[in-house]
C-alpha cells in the first residue's frame, strides 16, 4: 500500500490556477489565431498583444496542460483545441467558457456563502428571478445562448442521430436557447419540422442562428413561459439542460405540461448532466447541480432513477436512461 500523498489534493486545490489559464487562452483567443496559422514566442506575443513578462510562461503552461504542441520553437494547437476552441469552426463550443470566465468564475468564489446560506450567488443575487435578470440585458443574453449552444453541440449531435426519428414527423424543443438541439435534429432529419420554445425575447437571436442555417423553412420560434403557458404539440417534445433549473415541483410540473402535450406514444426527451444513480462517478453532474446552486433559487441536477420516476408519477407507460456523450445522458419517457 502507498504512503498517504498531498499531491492530489495540491492539484485540485490550485486548480483554479489552470482553469483560469485555459479561460484567459479562450478570451484572448489564441487558439483561433493558432489555427491560421502556428508562430513562434516573438510572433505570438505581437499577435496575441502579450507582454513579455508573462507570454513564455503562459504558452508553455497551455503546451504542459497538452492543449498546446511546441514543435522546436513553434507553437501549435493541439487536436482537440483546435477543433473545438477556433472560433471560426462550427465545432466551436468555446461560448460556455467564455460565460465561464465573464460570470461563473467570480461567483464561484462565493460557494462556502452559497453551501452555508442555499442562495443563489450571481447577478440575481437577494432576487428570485435569475432569467429575467439574465435576459434583461441583451449582451449578456447572447453570451449566455451561445453558451447554452456550446455545452450542448455535442449532445445535440447525438440526439439528432440516435432517436427513432423516423418513427416521428414533429417536435418541440422547449427552452430552446439559441436553437442549436432543434438546428441538429432537422439536418439530421430531412422529414421532420420543429418548434422552438421559449419566452419571446430569446426569438431574434434563434431566427438568425436557424436562418444562417438554412432552415427557416423547418423550424420556427415559438414565444411563450413554460410555467404560463401550454406546451405545443408534437410527437416529440425535448427539454435539453432545464429540467436541472428549477425545484422539485417545478420540475415534476413540467414532465405534467410535456405529458398533456404529446400524443400516445409521443415522447418526451430530457437531458442533462445525469448524476449516476450511485452519485459517485459522474463528477461533472455533482459539480453542475453546485452550479446549480449559484445560479438558480432551488435548481439542481438529479440521477436517471429520480427522473424516471417522476415520469412515472406523471403517467408515462415507460422510462430509460440512454447514455449519449461526456457528462450527458438522455431520460426518455413514452406516453
Amino acid at each position: 500500500m502507498l504512503p498517504p500523498t498531498a499531491e492530489r489534493i495540491m492539484e485540485v486545490g490550485f486548480g483554479f490556477w489552470a482553469s483560469k489559464v485555459l479561460l484567459s487562452a479562450v478570451e484572448i483567443e489564441v487558439f483561433t489565431e493558432l489555427a491560421k496559422h502556428p508562430g513562434d514566442l516573438e510572433n505570438l506575443q505581437t499577435r496575441l498583444g502579450l507582454h513579455p513578462r508573462s507570454a513564455r510562461d503562459f504558452l508553455d503552461a497551455l503546451v504542459a496542460m497538452g492543449f498546446l504542441r511546441r514543435e522546436g520553437n513553434i507553437y501549435h494547437n493541439a487536436p482537440d483545441t483546435d477543433m473545438f476552441l477556433d472560433k471560426q469552426k462550427p465545432s466551436y463550443i468555446g461560448g460556455i467558457l467564455e460565460m465561464a470566465n465573464h460570470r461563473l468564475f467570480g461567483f464561484w468564489g462565493h460557494l462556502s456563502e452559497a453551501l452555508r446560506t442555499g442562495e443563489m450567488q450571481n447577478e440575481a443575487k437577494g432576487g428570485e428571478n435569475f432569467f429575467g435578470t439574465l435576459y434583461a440585458d441583451r449582451d449578456r443574453l447572447k453570451e449566455f445562448l451561445r453558451a447554452m449552444s456550446g455545452v450542448s453541440r455535442g449532445a445535440n449531435i447525438c440526439i439528432a442521430e440516435r432517436l427513432p426519428w423516423s418513427n416521428y414527423k414533429s417536435f418541440v424543443d422547449v427552452g430552446t436557447a439559441q436553437g442549436d438541439l432543434a438546428v441538429q435534429i432537422a439536418k439530421a432529419n430531412p422529414h421532420l419540422s420543429g418548434i422552438g420554445f421559449d419566452l419571446p425575447v430569446v426569438a431574434p437571436v434563434f431566427e438568425d442562428y436557424v436562418a444562417e442555417q438554412a432552415l427557416s423553412d423547418r423550424i420556427r420560434f415559438m414565444g411563450g413561459d413554460f410555467f404560463q403557458d401550454d406546451l405545443p404539440n408534437a410527437d416529440v417534445i425535448l427539454m435539453g439542460h432545464i429540467l436541472h433549473d428549477w425545484s422539485l415541483e417545478e420540475k415534476k410540473m413540467l414532465i405534467r405540461k410535456a405529458y398533456a402535450s404529446l400524443p400516445e406514444n409521443g415522447l418526451l426527451v430530457a437531458y442533462d448532466a445525469v448524476i449516476d444513480d450511485e452519485r459517485c462517478k459522474n463528477l461533472f453532474g455533482l459539480l453542475m447541480s453546485l452550479n446549480m446552486l449559484i445560479e438558480t433559487p432551488a435548481g439542481f441536477d438529479y440521477t436517471g432513477a429520480d427522473c424516471c420516476q417522476w415520469m412515472k408519477e406523471a403517467g408515462f407507460r415507460e422510462t430509460r436512461v440512454e447514455y449519449l456523450i461526456g457528462p450527458d445522458s438522455i431520460v426518455v419517457g413514452i406516453k
